[in-house]
């Protein structure tokens, strides 16, 4: 009787230590910081099981469906072990999907693919497609530099390479996929460092030449770009407020090298930064009516920066201003003093910088022609109060400069002889501003926040100011500003101390809305 044919020999499985343990770095985002997280994988016996733990939302759950579709793109599979990723500290909500990298590099490296010791020296983020490419994320100036001042390398998709390099002396690793990693560190592929792609172009914009007449409102424009002053034009359809603003921008120097990495970082925290390039350029955020107040002030389910704080250190422009949702707009007075903008949420509270100029326009009334005997509707003057009122008094009084536009009339237009061109107004504009940067000691200390105990003043102009405000009823709020307004007119004039006509001319530009009061507390 033959003996029954022996079992075909089974693939022998690899070989796990009881328990394997692998660490790499991330960041998990608080605001614009980038806080330091942990990412931990064990491999160990038991039941099958791929489990993520440490306060993740739904989009870092959903990464072991990436990274189990990644590894399997590149010939491998998840052990049939049990795999248990650990975020932490476990107590810090971890948000984005910038997490994939690091777990699935966590994870390479328990399975023996990767080297433990030596991908734990590196911080990494980025999604992951289900082929194994890198997708880009936000965040990666931020947490390069945070990677930078920990003495971590960084590991970024392939397109944020340029970004993540301008955190100076780190080591940075952009990939294309998964693949060209472990092939980099296996040493049968050698990823060359990126370069900084350099800083973004400057917008187009259009010259202040082109505006005829308007010379009030050109005087404004130039003081508020001088000091960084709020600016408020009214006026009907069609009168040029617009124009005049858009125009703003032109009158504005460069940003300084803190100023641009600021301003840079939430931008790429808001997947807004072109190409990785530094923006150097004051930005123009001109938001649409409609926008929600989590629009303006930052918010919303992953707590995103708003407008006021992709507007920092440039101008926030707000178009029809009545028409924006009062909530919306009263979101915007505390940022105004502040220059930040904190967003409350249930796990944590988010804080954003946003030091913004506010230049807003806006029509008299609905129809746009209270005034106009001619044009203006049936219900004047309550359809202009009524209109007012959707803008709250203390807004209005954080407002420095108030402009009444009228249109120019045809036969004015086209005789009027050009004005100075952006570039004329802008030298002066950075003269005055090398003045008060020298005055208060710092680049970037405009006269919009100064300290009015600190700004040089005759006494009789203090005298003029203190009874004027007195008489007209303003704020102390209101007075500090008509102060601000003040120094800014002397510092375009040149001259060391704030004189009377000064003060004159700064007052001029404080007044009311028409038919509308601004109260004085």
């Amino acid at each position: 009787m033959s003996e029954p044919a022996a079992p075909p020999a089974r693939a022998p499985e690899p070989a796990f230590a009881a328990s394997t343990l692998a660490r790499v770095h991330s960041f998990a985002f608080v605001g614009i910081e980038a806080v330091p997280v942990q990412v931990q994988v064990q491999i160990s016996s038991g039941l099958p099981a791929f489990l993520i733990v440490g306060l993740a939302d739904k989009a870092v759950a959903e990464s072991r469906e990436r990274v189990r579709a990644a590894l399997t793109a590149m010939g491998l599979a998840v052990p049939p072990r049990r795999v248990l990723v650990n975020l932490a500290p476990a107590d810090l909500l971890k948000e984005g999907s910038h997490f994939d990298l690091p777990i699935a590099l966590a994870l390479l490296a328990a399975m023996g693919v990767l080297p433990i010791e030596e991908i734990a020296g590196f911080a990494a983020l980025g999604e992951l497609s289900l082929d194994g490419r890198l997708a880009p994320v936000g965040g990666v100036l931020s947490a390069a530099l945070a990677a930078s001042s920990r003495e971590l390398g960084l590991v970024c998709p392939e397109a944020q390479g340029g970004e993540a390099a301008w955190a100076g002396r780190i080591e940075v690793l952009a990939p294309a996929d998964l693949v060209s990693i472990v092939n980099h560190f296996k040493g049968s592929q050698v990823l060359s460092p990126p370069e900084p792609p350099g800083v973004a172009a400057a917008v187009d914009v259009p010259d202040l030449a082109e505006v005829k007449g308007m010379e009030t409102a050109r005087r404004a424009l130039e003081i508020a770009a001088a000091g960084g002053h709020n600016l408020l034009l009214i006026g009907p359809p069609g009168a040029g407020k617009s124009m005049l603003a858009a125009r703003l921008p032109g009158l504005l120097p460069d940003l300084t090298a803190e100023q641009a990495l600021e301003v840079s970082m939430v931008h790429s925290l808001a997947r807004m930064l072109d190409g990785g390039r530094l923006i150097m350029r004051p930005p123009f955020r001109e938001p649409h009516h409609s926008a929600s107040m989590a629009a303006l002030a930052g918010g919303g389910n992953r707590a995103s920066p708003g407008e006021i704080s992709l507007a920092h250190c440039g101008v926030l422009f707000l178009d029809e201003l009545p028409e924006f949702p009062r909530q919306a707009l009263d979101s915007l007075r505390q940022p105004m003093e502040t220059g930040r903008t904190t967003v409350a949420r249930a796990a944590a509270h988010l804080t954003y910088p946003a030091r913004f100029q506010l230049v807003a326009a806006m029509n008299p009334c609905r129809c746009g022609y209270l005034g106009d005997a001619g044009r203006e509707c049936g219900r004047a003057p309550r359809c202009g109060e009524d209109y007012q009122t959707r803008i709250s008094g203390p807004l209005l009084d954080r407002i420095d400069l108030t402009v009444e536009v009228q249109p120019v009339p045809p036969s004015v237009l086209s005789r009027a002889p050009t004005g100075e061109s952006s570039a004329t107004v802008a030298a002066r504009v950075a003269t005055a501003r090398a003045a008060q940067n020298a005055r208060h000691r710092g680049p970037g200390r405009l006269n919009a926040t100064a300290d009015p105990d600190k700004l040089a003043i005759t006494p009789d102009a203090r005298r003029f100011v203190e009874d004027s405000a007195e008489k007209l009823g303003f704020s102390a709020r209101g007075y500090t500003r008509v102060l601000r307004v003040a120094r800014t007119i002397a510092d375009l004039a040149g001259t060391e101390t704030v004189e009377r006509t000064h003060a004159a001319e700064a007052f001029r530009f404080r007044h009311r809305i028409p038919g509308r009061a601004v109260p004085s507390r």
